[in-house]
Order: C-alpha cells, then sequence, then structure tokens
C-alpha cells in the first residue's frame, strides 16, 4: 500500500505544481487585460514516460508555457500616431538591445521627431528609424506613411518562418527564438487612429482561476488522505490479533 500511496503523492504533487504554474500565468494575464497589444500565456500539457525509482518507467504529465498570438479587439483613438495591425505581422522596433518586435501600436514622436514607442524605442520603416515632421500624417492600409502628400517611409511590418518562435521581453514586446527567421508580412492591413488591445478576456480568465483553485485544494485533499492511509498502515504494522 505504501507504494502505491507514494505514486498517488507523486502524481498529486505534480499536478499541485503545474496547476500553481497555470495560476500565476492567469494572474498575470487578468493583470495585463488593459496593456495594448499584450498576448496572453497558455499551457500545453502532454504525457510523457520517464524513469522513476528503481529504473522503472511510469506516465507522468509534461507542462509547456505558449503565448497565444490570436488578435486582441481593434479600438478606435483617433491618435493619427496610433496604429494597429489587422490580421498577421508585427512592427520592429529598435531597442538598446537590438530588433524587437510588438503588436503593441501606440506611438508618439520623441524629442528628435522620430517615431518612437512610449518607452522611447524607435519604429523601424524601410529606410530605418521613422523621421517626421509633425504629427499632421496620413498612413495607408500598406503602412505608406504621407505628410503634405509626400511619402516619407513606410512601416516594417514583418512575418516569421516560425510564428510561435518569439520569447517575451516585457512592455509587449517580442524578440526571435535561434533559428527563427524575420519575413516580410506578405499582406499588411494597417489602420490609423486605432491600437490593439490586449487578447485576455477577464471573464474566461476568472473563471480559469476559480476552476484552478478548486482543483489546487482537491488534490490537497487528496495528499492529506493518502498520508492518512499511509499512517494508518505504519501505526498497524506489528499488531496481531488472536
Amino acid at each position: 500500500m505504501f507504494i502505491k500511496n507514494r505514486l498517488g503523492l507523486t502524481e498529486a504533487t505534480e499536478t499541485m505544481v503545474a496547476q500553481e504554474q497555470r495560476l500565476n500565468q492567469v494572474a498575470n494575464n487578468l493583470a495585463n487585460v488593459n496593456t495594448d497589444g499584450y498576448k496572453k500565456d497558455d499551457l500545453t500539457f502532454w504525457e510523457m514516460m520517464f524513469k522513476a525509482a528503481g529504473n522503472r518507467m511510469r506516465v507522468g504529465k509534461g507542462i509547456k508555457s505558449i503565448i497565444d498570438q490570436s488578435q486582441g479587439a481593434v479600438q478606435k483613438t483617433d491618435n493619427p500616431l496610433d496604429f494597429a495591425i489587422n490580421g498577421r505581422g508585427f512592427f520592429k522596433i529598435q531597442t538598446p538591445q537590438g530588433i524587437r518586435y510588438t503588436r503593441d501600436g501606440n506611438f508618439t514622436l520623441n524629442s528628435g521627431g522620430q517615431l518612437s514607442t512610449a518607452d522611447g524605442n524607435l519604429v523601424i520603416g524601410n529606410g530605418g528609424p521613422i523621421s517626421l515632421n509633425s504629427e499632421h500624417i496620413e498612413v495607408g492600409r500598406d503602412g505608406t506613411i504621407s505628410s503634405g502628400g509626400q511619402v516619407v517611409d513606410r512601416l516594417a511590418v514583418v512575418d516569421f518562418t516560425e510564428p510561435r518562435g518569439l520569447v517575451k521581453e516585457g512592455n509587449s514586446l517580442f524578440k526571435l527564438k535561434p533559428g527563427n527567421q524575420e519575413l516580410q508580412a506578405s499582406k499588411v492591413d494597417i489602420k490609423q487612429g486605432y491600437v490593439e488591445a490586449s487578447n485576455v478576456s477577464v471573464v474566461r480568465g476568472m473563471t480559469e482561476m476559480i476552476d484552478l483553485q478548486r482543483s489546487y485544494q482537491a488534490q490537497q485533499k487528496m495528499i492529506q488522505t493518502l498520508d492518512d492511509l499511509d499512517h494508518q498502515a505504519i501505526s498497524r504494522v506489528g499488531n496481531l490479533t488472536g
């Protein structure tokens, strides 16, 4: 009985660890519900074989964190320096750490007249960092930027060989995983005066959090029950009945 209970304790503990990780993710998603361009985190589960004590093989549950790249709602702001990508693609951003990517098109002009993010990182166009004389610009659906009837530049909107091959860096920025490559987006659809909101659903997030908390508590009760069974088995060892 002790061996069986020990396996049950291991399974319950592993499940609690996975649920705790998922609970942290859901809480972080909800905290970023109002962050423009934010992409929520999810977990995937799969069965895997691994060695247990005594070189025995057993089935366990693996977990893997993934980013949900589905598009968030496009919200109107009427700010001429706000841009939303309708469909696939990312804005290309120059940071002190190198090139990064974002779906957050809430841009502004820095003191040098360059288009930048709220954190001061430069927005890249086909000709490099985009310089503007004023905020009075027009941006076509293909990303072409015009001012006073003259074409200034074009927003560099990119895609990737592996859409899931991105790593979060905070502030709605992503970097490439090794082996992933940048591509020019095949179809660009830019909406000026709009931003893409977070793709987090508050209702779904709260429901997931409640379910996870209940499941976590159920695993705690299971561990307590198995521990009680072990205690009873140990206390009865050596007792003889006539």
